[in-house]
Order: C-alpha cells, then sequence, then structure tokens
C-alpha cells in the first residue's frame, strides 16, 4: 500500500464527523422549527389594531403550521412591558412581538433597558391603519388649507386631543403644526372614546384617529373628516385626501403594525416567518378579514423594514425634543 495514501481513510472520517458536528450545532429552531407553540406579545391590550393583526395572523399560522399561535397581550409603558419580555426571551423563534408606532417613539419618550434596534431583529410590516384628522362640525374648516389658515389666524386657541402624552395621535398633529407652522393645544385623554366624546360635544376643535372610530361619526354628521394622515390614500375611504395632497407637502404618519423577534433568532426562522405572512395576506379570505378590521395590508420585508423603524426612531427623536413631548 502506497503510504501517501494512508492518511486518506481518516481524513473522510473527520470531515464526516465535523460536518456531523456542523449541523448538530445549528439552532433547533434553524432545522425543524416549529415543533411547539409560538407565542405572539402584543404592546398593546386586546381590542384594538395591534391585537386584531395578531390574532388573524395567528390564526393563519396556525391553520398552517398545525402549531398553536398564542396572543399574548401585554400592554402597558408605551409598549415597552411587552418589548422588554420579548427581548429576555429566549431566541429561538418562539417568542414574538406585535408592535405598532409605540415601538419608535419609545427611545425618546421611556428610560429603555434594551436597544429598540439592535436587540430585536424586523420579520415584517403586515398592516396599516390610517388615521382621519376630524374635526367639530362648528369649526368654520372644510379642508386642511382652511384648517391651518384658522389655526394660523387663532395661534394656541384650537384644541386637539389625543389617547395621552405621546400617544400616535398626539404625535401626528405636533408633526403637523410643526410642519405646517402653527400652534395647536394638546389635550390628553385616557383612550379614544372619551376624545369622542368631548369632540362630538364641542369642547376640543380636532383629532387624529382611526377610521374605524372616527368614519361612524362622519356619516352622522357629527364630525367633519378633513384628510387621512398617510402617506397614501385610504383603501376604505379613498374619497379622503391625504394631508399631503391638502397643503403639506411631504406630510406622512402612517399606523403600522408588524412583527419583530429577538435579535438573534436564525436567520432562516425570520425569513419562513416574513414567507408565510407574505403567502397569508396574499389569502382573499384573510385579506378581508383584515380590511374589514379596518387594517390595510402594507407588506414590508425584514430588511426594509428595518431601515424605516431606524429612520422613524430618528424622525420622533427629533419631534420629541422640539416640542418637549413627556409621558405621563
Amino acid at each position: 500500500m502506497n503510504r501517501s495514501c494512508k492518511p486518506c481513510v481518516p481524513s473522510v472520517v473527520c470531515a464526516a464527523t465535523f460536518a456531523t458536528v456542523l449541523l448538530a450545532a445549528q439552532p433547533v429552531g434553524a432545522q425543524s422549527w416549529p415543533a411547539k407553540p409560538i407565542r405572539i406579545v402584543c404592546t398593546l391590550a386586546a381590542g384594538g389594531g395591534v391585537d386584531a393583526t395578531a390574532r388573524i395572523v395567528g390564526q393563519g399560522l396556525t391553520e398552517a403550521w398545525g402549531q398553536p399561535v398564542i396572543v399574548d397581550n401585554r400592554p402597558g409603558a408605551g409598549g415597552t412591558i411587552a418589548t422588554e419580555a420579548v427581548v429576555r426571551a429566549p431566541a429561538d423563534g418562539y417568542t414574538l412581538l406585535m408592535t405598532s408606532p409605540g415601538h419608535v417613539t419609545a427611545p425618546a419618550l421611556y428610560k429603555l433597558g434594551y436597544d429598540t434596534l439592535k436587540d430585536l431583529v424586523p420579520v415584517s410590516m403586515i398592516v396599516s391603519s390610517p388615521s382621519v384628522l376630524v374635526v367639530h362640525p362648528s369649526l368654520p374648516a372644510d379642508s386642511m388649507k382652511a384648517l391651518l389658515a384658522l389655526a394660523r389666524a387663532r395661534p394656541g386657541e384650537l384644541l386637539f386631543g389625543s389617547s395621552g402624552n405621546g400617544s400616535p395621535g398626539h404625535m401626528t398633529v405636533e408633526l403637523l403644526a410643526m410642519t405646517a407652522g402653527v400652534r395647536l393645544v394638546h389635550v390628553p385623554y385616557k383612550g379614544t372614546p372619551p376624545i369622542l366624546v368631548d369632540l362630538v360635544g364641542g369642547r376640543i376643535a380636532a383629532a387624529a384617529s382611526s377610521v374605524a372610530s372616527t368614519m361612524p361619526h362622519v356619516g352622522a354628521g357629527r364630525l367633519k373628516a378633513l384628510a387621512v394622515t398617510s402617506g397614501r390614500r385610504s383603501v376604505a375611504q379613498p374619497q379622503l385626501p391625504t394631508v399631503a395632497e391638502s397643503g403639506v407637502p411631504g406630510f406622512a404618519v402612517d399606523v403600522w403594525y408588524g412583527l419583530l423577534a429577538p435579535a438573534e433568532v436564525p436567520r432562516e426562522v425570520v425569513s419562513r416567518l416574513h414567507e408565510a405572512i407574505t403567502a397569508l395576506v396574499g389569502r382573499a379570505d384573510v385579506r378581508q378579514k383584515l380590511l374589514a378590521a379596518g387594517l390595510e395590508p402594507t407588506l414590508m420585508a425584514p430588511e426594509p423594514f428595518g431601515r424605516y423603524l431606524a429612520a422613524e426612531v430618528a424622525k420622533w427623536g427629533k419631534v420629541v425634543r422640539a416640542a418637549g413631548i413627556r409621558v405621563d
């Protein structure tokens, strides 16, 4: 036997052994995920858009994969309680976060125990829910341009309501005021219902809230809808112009809901999740459920979603600092 050939057999064995060890070292989730129930932690209470998105998506994934998807609502502190729970969870793909724009305003409003952009990995933006800028019928303004002209003529007199300091409605109108160069007075409430009670009653002048909560009042003549704050027109109310179309070029505030995971979750799991959500939202029956809940499919893949989140963190940080916003 040629001595030069002797190392060949053990080399082959070593290579095979090394490959086996390498395969065994791969995260279990990347090989067989999902092999047990998945938990989606929601940053807001049951009944809202975050919860509705999680439940519609969760039901679809349960049907697709045969593994239960459990929705776990953990509201409070602007979504930071739920977010921290997910950041601290094992990075195996079995604990996920369903969140909203509060995720990108939190760094400027709260002292966080995690890094918003580094400790979580984007999976998918899933839907958006346009906000409508509504006013009391007695206000002499039938358009955004008329409202802004009125605000300039009466600086610091027009009251707008939101569901609390630092809430999406608050941040939206503060950005509008800054962009348009007008001065409005913020009145914080605890939730949307009391805002609408006072707005319908004429005690405040304006608010930015969801299509689902505002348009029944508009249809009954109790409120006037001027524009949607999003970057595109609403699918449900296409007759309403955007704020940008109505005299504030470049203005866009989108209320979105999306899925994130702990930063070290295997890339294969993130890809599989996004692909499954894309297929799910592409189904006609699922789209119908989303639209019925006031949610418009707005899919965004992990990489562009990550860039969007980073840009939003920077944008809202500037707004918070310029407006001097403080949370309750």
